[in-house]
């Protein structure tokens, strides 16, 4: 018995492999909206502010100043003045005013961290040194 290789090489060539889109586009979109019905697009929580600040409800404990981390920090500034001094295993104290109404930028890639303290609020309680 004599096998016909090329007979069968030619008919493999022929036979290219086919996809039908329909079914594909049919389970696409069927998948689209079940994920569109299920989500939820109301309004964000309301227990966050839009800055991303905790309410002051949300702060546990009654520390006057909270820890604020920054992995390589080496300067603070607080209305511009430097406040390096303050930094202690490379993180400072914000006070608690400070973080609900001031503004803090934090640039973690340059190891700095830039604080706008509320209006009347005196520089020099606007940071202290960590207590760990």
């Amino acid at each position: 018995m004599v096998l016909d290789v090329s007979r069968y090489r030619n008919k493999v060539r022929k036979n290219t492999p086919r996809f039908n889109m329909v079914p594909f586009i049919d389970v696409v979109f069927t998948i689209l909206i079940f994920l569109m019905v299920t989500s939820s697009f109301g309004a964000a929580d309301q227990t966050q502010s839009a800055s991303g600040k905790p309410q002051v409800t949300q702060s546990s404990g009654t520390s006057e100043y909270y820890l604020v981390p920054v992995a390589g920090l080496k300067k603070v500034t607080v209305n511009g003045q430097d406040m390096s001094s303050y930094i202690r295993n490379g993180a400072i104290a914000v006070h608690t005013r400070v973080i609900d109404e001031g503004e803090i930028i934090i640039r973690s890639k340059a190891g700095e961290i830039i604080i706008t303290t509320p209006a009347g609020f005196p520089i020099n309680k606007a940071v202290s040194i960590p207590t760990q």
